[in-house]
Order: C-alpha cells, then sequence, then structure tokens
C-alpha cells in the first residue's frame, strides 16, 4: 500500500488520481459500437455478444419460463435477505415523495408544480465476476414507487448464455417489465437506439466499468438521459485513534474486491492507526476468495497522513468520494464541513457494505469526482417537475403590464401582443 505523509497541496491532484483510462482512449471503440447497433439492431448485438461474452445467443430476451428456472435455484435465505433488503430500500425511497407545490404568487395567477414519472427506464445490471442483483433493488424498487410504466433491464450473459438466478429473481420481485441477455457497449447502445428486440428507453441508469461508463455518456448525445456517470468503485475512509483498524481494513477490502480498476484511500491523523490498517489489511486479503482483485485494486491505495482535521477536510473535499466513512471523534466538525461525497457511513458499527445492500439508502452513486456535482440515484432520478400556471382576467391584469414592458425592452413584440390583447379584450367588454 502507498503510504504518504503530509502531502503538499500542491500535489494532492496527483497523488488523489484516479487509477482509470481517459475517456479518448475508449470513446473512438464505444461510438463504432454505437453506429453499428444502431444501423443494424439485434444482429450486432448477436455479434458483439459472442465477441465479448463468448457465447452466440439466438434470442436476446429472457423469457417467462428462464425467470421462473432462474428464481427456482435461489435459497429460501437469500430470498429472504432480499426481501428485508427491499422493504428498507422501500422506505426510505417512498419517504422522498413530496406533495404537489401551489401557491399564488400575484392575486388571479396560481402557479403549482407537479411530478410525473419518465415513462421508459433502462437498468444496467454488471454480471461479470460479481453479478450486482443489490443494483436491481436500488433502481428497480424507486423505479416502481416513481410509477415508470416500462422497466429494461439488460445484464450479460455467463458463457452457457444465462443470467445470474439472483438478478432474475430479484428483476420479477421488484417489476422490471423486460430483462435482456445483453451487457456492455452494445447493451447501452441496444437501450439508445431501439432494436428489434430491446426497446428504446428514455433514460438509462446503472453502474458499470469504464466503457459502460463512457457509453452512457455518449447515449446522451442521441437524446438519451443517464443518472450519472457511475464507473469504477471507489472509497474513502477518514479515521482517528477512535477507530478500530480490523474494521477499517475490511472497509478498505470490500471496496478493492469489486475491481481491479477500483480505488480506496485512508486519511487520517494518526500514524498508528496507519501502520496498524496496513497489517491488518495483510492478514484479511489473505483469505478472501477474490483475493487476486483485491491485491490489484490495493495496488492502487492510498494511506495518507495529514497533521490536523481541517487538512483532512480539505482533502476530503477536493476527492469527492464516491463512498465517504467517517470514523473520528470529532464527528460533527467533519459532517459539517463535508461537501462533496456520494454516500457517507458514520462510525465504528456502520460499514460501507451496509450502503451496498440493506440499510435503505440507494447505491448507485457518483465516482471519478462527480461528487462534486451529482446526487446519487434517489426517487426523483425517475420523476420530472412539471410546472402549471392558471390565470384569471384579474391575474392578467395584475402582471400584464409588468410582460409587456419586459418583452418590449427585450424586442420581442409578439410576446408583448399576447398580452395586449387579452388586456384590451378586458377593456372592450
Amino acid at each position: 500500500m502507498n503510504k504518504i505523509y503530509n502531502p503538499e497541496r500542491k500535489e494532492w491532484e496527483a497523488i488523489l488520481k484516479r487509477p482509470t483510462q481517459e475517456v479518448a482512449d475508449i470513446e473512438g471503440i464505444v461510438n463504432q459500437i454505437f453506429k453499428e447497433v444502431k444501423a443494424d439492431g439485434d444482429a450486432l448485438i448477436t455479434k458483439y455478444t459472442k465477441q465479448f461474452d463468448g457465447v452466440f445467443l439466438k434470442n436476446i430476451k429472457v423469457t417467462e419460463a428462464e425467470v421462473k428456472e432462474g428464481i427456482a435455484l435461489v435459497s429460501e435465505e437469500l430470498k429472504q435477505a432480499i426481501l428485508q433488503a427491499k422493504s428498507n430500500i422501500e422506505v426510505f425511497h417512498k419517504a422522498q415523495q413530496t406533495p404537489k407545490v401551489d401557491v399564488e404568487t400575484t392575486k388571479g395567477v396560481q402557479c403549482w408544480q407537479e411530478k410525473r414519472p419518465i415513462q421508459k427506464v433502462g437498468l444496467y445490471i454488471p454480471g461479470g465476476t460479481a453479478p450486482l442483483f443489490s443494483t436491481i433493488l436500488m433502481l428497480a424498487v424507486p423505479a416502481a414507487i416513481a410509477g415508470c410504466k416500462d422497466v429494461v433491464l439488460c445484464s450479460p450473459p455467463n458463457k452457457e448464455g444465462k443470467i445470474n438466478p439472483a438478478i432474475l429473481y430479484t428483476a420479477n420481485l421488484c417489476g422490471v417489465t423486460q430483462i435482456f441477455k445483453v451487457g456492455g457497449i452494445q447493451a447501452i447502445a441496444g437501450m439508445t437506439f431501439g432494436t428489434e428486440s430491446i426497446p428504446k428507453v428514455y433514460k438509462i441508469f446503472g453502474p458499470g466499468n469504464q466503457y459502460v461508463t463512457v457509453a452512457k455518456q455518449i447515449a446522451t448525445k442521441y437524446g438519451v438521459a443517464i443518472d450519472m456517470p457511475a464507473g469504477p468503485s471507489e472509497l474513502l475512509v477518514m479515521a482517528d485513534d477512535t477507530a478500530d483498524a480490523a474494521f477499517v481494513a475490511s472497509d478498505l477490502l470490500s471496496q478493492a474486491e469489486h475491481g481491479v480498476d477500483s480505488q480506496v484511500i485512508l486519511v487520517s491523523t494518526s500514524k498508528k492507526l496507519i501502520e496498524e490498517v496496513e497489517k491488518e489489511v495483510g492478514i484479511q486479503i489473505g483469505v478472501l476468495p477474490r483475493k487476486e482483485i483485491a491485491v490489484k485494486a490495493i495496488a492502487n491505495s492510498k494511506l495518507i497522513f495529514v497533521e490536523n482535521e481541517q487538512t483532512a477536510i480539505d482533502l476530503i473535499n477536493e476527492y469527492g468520494p464516491e463512498h465517504y466513512i467517517l470514523c473520528v471523534k470529532n464527528e460533527a466538525f467533519f459532517l459539517d464541513n463535508t461537501l462533496n461525497a456520494g454516500s457517507v457511513f458514520i462510525g465504528n458499527y456502520t460499514p460501507e457494505s451496509a450502503g451496498d445492500y440493506a440499510s435503505g439508502t440507494n447505491h448507485t452513486l457518483p465516482t471519478n469526482g462527480y461528487a462534486k456535482q451529482y446526487s446519487g440515484v434517489n426517487l426523483d432520478s425517475f420523476m420530472k417537475s412539471m410546472t402549471f400556471q392558471k390565470i384569471s382576467d384579474k391575474g392578467i391584469q395584475a402582471i400584464g403590464r409588468t410582460i409587456e414592458v419586459m418583452a418590449e425592452a427585450e424586442g420581442l413584440q409578439a410576446h408583448k401582443n399576447a398580452v395586449t390583447l387579452r388586456l384590451q379584450s378586458l377593456i372592450n367588454n
């Protein structure tokens, strides 16, 4: 692990750099696949599924029989765990529902705002080395609460041409309307343009590798919205002498096992803790089934010592972590001054894993520093706010002259006329 002591501020940018490829390195591949899928639809989906996933599929849509077969393979214990997680996620996201905003801005001028669901949404669920069925809960549950009509799910098949049973069970449980055995860039392209099988959607959600992340960004050029640029997972832990080194090490490894391009960082005001955490990582990593992946990710990790809390919070805000664990005595200082983070986990008994699965908060979060300007997925991500207004005769008389003066000052005579005609009609009557 890379230990860094008291780095100067001018070094922060280099120290905090994510281990990801530049968009330009990937963009050419993404654009080519998008172009081909747009032109040839399912045929190109099948071609790229064979090329990237190693399986030839005559039909990419999951049938009802396949869903039933998958459900039967899921253990009762896992089903119960998924049901409890789903319940907590529903409770938290239902609490985000807001009432209609209705106000009379001027006598006779009624303005209100209501929310409407996005009708067609696409969910991308990674399924490679770790089939993330938990992400279905995080996306399909709020989509159902919002009232989205069509919920399309794409996930890569295994070498036998099947999707993980837990993904099928969870998708069925959460009301996903169609499931497709498609992954990677071709899945995003399919949901962007629509194919003979895959419906075109209005907004695409879900995390993925760097290729999927760039594909989602390219999709926005074709009129499709996305939740955020959610790429390789990352975690920053801020801890002092009150933290448990074994707990901190386990949290760092829980993110490191996601993928070789994941990044984990420990920031601490305690050199002693840094040494203890490094030892614990060495002990715990040896027994992990995904040790090979975790070892490569840990090679990109940073253990950063800083002298004081102000320097620590400045560095954390500069980084803008996706996941942010806080195990310090002075919680209030850090919470009050945290400006950039996707989701915050507070105290020794709040592992990041809780948010990944079952506490109720959403785990689809901005990575790569986008926490500085993006929120994580929430109920509003699946809705649009629409404004309405109704103006009475007294209302148009109250604001009519204001509109006329402003329109004339901007040189938009037709805008002015639209009001003047109405005002004159009231005078004449």
